[in-house]
């Protein structure tokens, strides 16, 4: 099985004997983090970066349902794939864990090497969409997000970029209240859905509106700079050079690359 310590997964379960022997069998491959319960699965979530989540449904305080259900409703984790485990063997179980939004129910006793290819491909899956986000960053985001909340996410980001596009001083700030979320929690989202920091995000989106109006042929391209946000033509021309291998002046000669 492939190694990638890189990816973080969360293992909640009040038997901590379960706990221990998936903490064992998976910490080669992962960082583990461990929770007893729901309600201390969240308060992670809340301070820890967190790829992808593995939860028992039987456990008190809060239980596998009511987590996947948290997780999945709002808008600071639903990027994040849970699987539930359990031992009840009932179609109706299955049913409502699904509707809850979990990506994939392993049933007790579970082959430990099901359950890992499970993760493995579910993490495989995350990271195709990362990967578009960080070479291509699409304009049109819509259907690539796990969850239809992330999408809408994802959409709003991308309005909110596209409006205020012209402005240098856009940030990470900004976005963040425009989204309503706090600074730390939508870093960590973004950066979980596209592998890219917000201010990444924000460059790909000015470098992609810039070749749009390349492409147009009307502009200059120190008018271009200031339209998408750049304080000055140079620094334009290094990050288009840094993005896409050419000058916008040689792109201008060449724009089929």
């Amino acid at each position: 099985m492939e190694k990638n310590l890189s990816h973080t997964l969360l293992l909640v379960d009040d038997n901590e004997d379960i706990l221990e022997f998936l903490s064992d069998d998976l910490g080669d491959r992962y960082h583990i983090l461990t929770a007893l319960n729901g309600k201390k699965a969240l308060n992670i979530l809340d301070s820890e970066s967190v790829d992808l989540v593995v939860s028992d449904i039987m456990m008190p305080e809060m239980d596998g349902f009511e987590l996947c259900a948290a997780i999945k409703s709002g808008l600071e984790y639903s990027h994040v794939p849970v699987i539930l485990l359990t031992a009840k063997n009932t179609l109706q179980s299955k049913i409502e864990g699904l509707e809850l939004g979990a990506d994939a129910y392993v049933e007790k006793p579970f082959s430990p090497e099901f359950l890992a290819v499970q993760i493995l491909n579910l993490l495989k899956n995350r990271d195709k969409v990362k990967a578009y986000f960080s070479s291509a960053a699409p304009p049109q985001s819509r259907g690539l997000a796990p969850t239809r909340s992330d999408d809408l996410f994802l959409e709003k980001l991308r309005q909110v970029i596209n409006a205020n596009i012209s402005n240098p001083d856009l940030d990470v700030d900004h976005l963040a209240d425009s989204l309503h979320m706090s600074r730390p929690t939508f870093y960590r989202k973004v950066k979980a859905i596209s592998d890219l920091s917000p201010n990444e995000l924000i460059n790909l989106a000015r470098l992609r509106k810039a070749v749009e109006l390349l492409n147009g042929g009307v502009l200059k391209i120190y008018e271009i700079a200031e339209m998408v946000g750049y304080s000055s033509q140079t620094q334009f021309g290094r990050n288009f050079q840094k993005q896409f291998g050419m000058s916008p002046t040689d792109y201008l000669k060449n724009p089929a690359g």
